[in-house]
């Protein structure tokens, strides 16, 4: 209590966390409004496992298809490609990365520019599916343009209001924005709950009350574990020799290198589930083709199949994107720049061969632990008779994830005056 007591007390954090509110209930609030000329009757009777999970990463707000129906998944989607772009396949991007804030601020621009951009396709390919289904009050290209624009713009909007959250407020604002859009689906996984075993079902009570227990005390296990893993890092210990520049003699001293288990996030999730979906999407305009037939009979959401392509495809993903996040050979040319050496390893090549050995071990680890997280609550909620898609491995790493970051930027924030912090 006192710890949120001293959070209060500092003005410039109060407004901070005000402003956060503030952006998080215009966001909500506008989930509310609806895009025009759609029949979202029909579109929540339509449900599938692609707009399950749409409307899970939007907070409910793509079943009533509200201006921000499509939420921050082409800012995403945008943001991962120009990452991936910076690791040697465009130069440009490349450079830009090293010219720190200056070229940071340009990567950001091609960010924005590709997010409206996918945005705007995105929103023409659900048009498309929608007008196909026969969702739309009016079919004509002047609707459709309308739709397209508005759920363009929704989108564009939502990755301002990010920005904004990220500049002035707490925390990462994209990050919060789809964690605020995750906590608000679970309540559709409490009523679920009490529909299918309270409503009507008063002789069988105590069985009841006893798959809820296991439900939540499962859910805090896995909260727990991920909880973790996410902290968990391999610290390679560092030794810096003595230095004299001009006229001042730097003294050696003892520090690390911090190597997280869990080096590369939720991404391999969110690419394996986005690279599983996009044949199941092709395989409902191309239903009547052999491979389409194959994909929708055993390649379908939560299948034994789709299950087993998946966590082979996170474990690929994260190996591959934890090695995009750490450059051994960047690490160990700084090193050796700064007359740093990795005790019992020589400077240069070989400290470059011994970090690139740990982080392939420690992945493994964080490779198989993120496999084993995303189909532990699809396997937990099928066990009680529930379905997964309102409470999936995603989410629950994106929970926990965005929870820490920001509760680790609040800790700085009182730390730099002196107060005790959050995370002890």
């Amino acid at each position: 209590m006192q710890t949120f007591l001293n959070l209060w007390r500092l003005k410039h954090l109060r407004r901070r966390l005000f402003f956060t509110l503030m952006v998080v209930a215009i966001y909500r609030i506008g989930s509310y409004f609806p895009v025009p000329d759609m029949n979202t009757s029909l579109l929540s009777n339509s449900q599938n496992a692609l707009f399950d999970l749409l409307n899970m990463f939007s907070g409910g707000a793509f079943y009533r298809f509200s201006i921000f129906a499509m939420s921050v998944t082409p800012y995403i989607t945008a943001s991962i490609i120009v990452q991936l772009l910076q690791s040697g396949v465009v130069t440009r991007f490349e450079e830009w990365q090293k010219e720190g804030e200056s070229g940071q601020r340009k990567l950001t621009q091609v960010t924005r520019y590709l997010t409206v951009i996918l945005g705007f396709v995105q929103a023409s390919a659900l048009t498309f599916n929608f007008s196909m289904q026969h969702l739309l009050y009016k079919e004509n290209w002047w609707w459709y343009a309308i739709i397209v624009v508005t759920l363009t713009a929704g989108d564009t909007l939502l990755m301002w209001f990010g920005e904004m959250i990220t500049e002035k407020g707490i925390g990462n604002g994209i990050s919060i924005i789809i964690f605020i859009s995750i906590i608000a689906r679970l309540g559709q996984l409490g009523q679920e709950v009490a529909q299918k075993w309270f409503v009507g079902h008063s002789s069988d009570l105590f069985i009841s009350i006893l798959k809820v227990a296991i439900m939540v005390a499962g859910i805090i296990i896995i909260f727990a574990l991920i909880v973790y893993i996410q902290q968990a890092e391999r610290r390679i210990p560092v030794q810096y020799a003595k230095r004299v520049v001009g006229r001042t003699v730097y003294s050696g001293q003892q520090t690390h290198i911090p190597l997280k288990v869990n080096a590369a996030g939720v991404i391999p999730v969110i690419f394996a589930v986005s690279l599983l979906m996009l044949p199941y999407v092709l395989s409902t305009y191309f239903s009547k083709q052999g491979w389409a037939e194959f994909i929708m009979t055993y390649l379908f959401p939560n299948s034994a199949w789709y299950i087993g392509v998946e966590v082979v495809l996170i474990i690929a993903f994260t190996f591959f994107y934890t090695h995009v996040q750490i450059n051994p050979e960047q690490l160990a040319e700084q090193l050796q720049k700064n007359a740093g050496y990795i005790p019992g390893v020589r400077s240069g090549w070989e400290t470059e061969e011994y970090i690139i050995k740990v982080i392939n071990r420690i992945t493994v680890l964080g490779a198989l632990f993120l496999g084993f997280i995303s189909v532990l609550p699809f396997l937990l909620l099928s066990g009680v008779g529930l379905n997964q898609v309102y409470l999936g491995g995603t989410s629950l790493l994106i929970i926990v994830g965005v929870a820490l970051q920001t509760l680790q930027q609040m800790e700085g924030q009182l730390l730099q005056r002196h107060y005790r912090g959050f995370i002890r």
